[in-house]
């Protein structure tokens, strides 16, 4: 059983809390992590690519020249794949890209992903994230106090901030984070996890993304 120190935001530990055994236990499935990962991905396409056909584009009614007699090769049209300003034979036209991962899979690739991330040494856990006012300073010195960011530093290292419950104050101060992403424990998924390099999540956080997986 895993035990981790429990920080408040100005970066002092104050606790400690015991991870889940049974979710915390250091396995990882790595198919079901590519295969969730790959699947988020693939729903996120927009699919939009789209090209014209020789029927689509417009123009191309009229007859070049005549059938016969010209000793140039026969032309229908001035729309052919063939010829300048022509349609497209086998471009692209929209498409859905999604598919269904099963509710299992997704699950077993969180739990990994959050293994990956305690194994690795990426994963905090925070008290409570307490602000004066809704302002971004404040939320960035929180950051830095966690030393999770560094004015030094010339690339910030991506966190992935999650809580129980979002309020309106903590969102405004949260939200012009270029290198923070912030999501309910409740909602979060495997690709959100990898995609960041420190994972920072409340201790009511912790307790929603417990029981989710349980």
């Amino acid at each position: 059983m895993f035990t981790l120190p429990v920080y408040n935001s100005e970066g002092k530990e104050v606790d400690t809390i015991k991870l889940d055994a049974k979710i915390f236990d250091g396995s990882q499935n790595t198919d079901s992590l590519h295969q969730a990962i790959e699947g988020y991905r693939a729903n996120q396409r927009k699919g939009l690519a789209s090209t014209k056909t020789r029927g689509e584009v417009s123009g191309g009614g009229k007859k070049p020249w005549k059938q016969k007699g010209t000793g140039r090769a026969r032309v229908g049209s001035t729309r052919s794949p063939l010829w300048r300003h022509g349609g497209v034979v086998f471009g692209p036209h929209p498409r859905d890209f999604s598919y269904d991962v099963p509710v299992k899979i997704k699950a077993l690739a969180l739990k990994t992903s959050l293994n990956l991330k305690l194994k690795d040494n990426n994963f905090m856990v925070l008290d409570d994230f307490k602000i004066q006012e809704p302002k971004t300073k404040q939320a960035v010195g929180v950051l830095t106090n966690l030393k999770l960011f560094s004015a030094k530093e010339k690339k910030a290292k991506k966190v992935l901030f999650l809580t129980h419950k979002l309020d309106k104050q903590l969102k405004i101060a949260l939200k012009n984070i270029s290198f923070l992403t912030v999501d309910l424990a409740s909602d979060t998924h495997a690709y959100a996890v990898m995609n960041n390099q420190k994972l920072l999540i409340t201790k009511a956080g912790l307790a929603d993304l417990t029981q989710r997986l349980k």
